[in-house]
């Protein structure tokens, strides 16, 4: 599960649970791979993400050191920026873990970087 997927995923679903954003991240196998660095597409995609949220599961996995803590101005023009983004959204992928629910504690399991969200009978 690539960040940028974390990013848009919410427990929101489960009976009960109000917001359900963002997901805790417990990670046992991470992967890093390169993926081919496209500045328009990264610059396109900032305005969609949450910054906060993606910046706290960065730094979860460890993976947040260089990137500040709150979103910059200006950054279509900061490569530099684009590029660690870039890497923290597309490259890093949590393979095994746990998406963990902020309100109920409620754990979904990751497998072979897929998140399994699906709910049981009495979540919904």
């Amino acid at each position: 599960m690539k960040l940028l997927s974390h990013n848009m995923l919410t427990s929101r679903c489960i009976k009960g649970v109000v917001e359900g954003y963002p997901l805790g991240i417990i990670a046992n196998d991470v992967k890093v791979s390169s993926v081919e660095f496209n500045p328009e597409f990264i610059s396109r995609i900032i305005p969609k993400i949450d910054y906060k949220a993606l910046w706290s599961a960065a730094d979860t996995l460890g993976y947040a050191e260089g990137l500040p803590n709150e979103m910059i101005t200006d950054f279509d023009n900061n490569e530099e920026f684009l590029r660690k983004i870039h890497h923290v959204l597309l490259e890093v992928e949590v393979i095994t873990g746990e998406l963990v629910c902020p309100e109920t504690g409620r754990k979904f399991p990751i497998t072979k970087g897929i998140p399994n969200m699906l709910l049981n009978e009495a979540e919904v």
